[in-house]
């Protein structure tokens, strides 16, 4: 699941994956894909990147391998969604960090005897995110 620059030299890790990859051809095939990947990310502009999605599409739609023809399918209804990252390049992490705090917030709910107490809190969060950035 590691990309090749982040293998660690210390537990032979180059070594181990070159010797999974010599004995499973589906392995490698999706290990080089997954590589290939992180490309669309690292063009200069939305043209570039909508080509190499595309041959990402047809090179995972011709590898044979079930999960990333599926995959594959999957990128192509979201294409357009993925690509407009270079209209607006913004990450969603902040946000699924909070979703994953108010998640914690409605499993510990049962706590709350106040529902407009519950929905304070998520408020609560945000405010003390803003100020420790701000």
């Amino acid at each position: 699941m590691k990309r090749s620059a982040d293998l660690d030299p210390k537990r032979d890790e180059r070594r181990r994956l070159k010797e999974a990859l010599q004995l499973n051809e589906s392995l490698a095939t999706a290990y080089y894909l997954k590589e290939d990947l992180v490309q669309i990310w690292q063009q200069p502009g939305k043209v570039s990147a909508r080509i190499v999605l595309d041959h990402w599409i047809a090179d995972a739609e011709s590898s044979g391998i079930r999960q990333l023809m599926k995959f594959a399918r999957m990128l192509q209804t979201q294409r357009e969604g993925i690509l407009n990252w270079y209209d607006h390049p913004i990450w969603t992490g902040p946000l699924e960090g909070t979703n994953n705090k108010i998640k914690l917030l409605q499993r510990q709910a049962c706590d709350y005897r106040d529902l407009q107490f519950f929905k304070l809190k998520p408020l609560a969060l945000h405010n003390s995110q803003h100020a420790l950035v701000g």
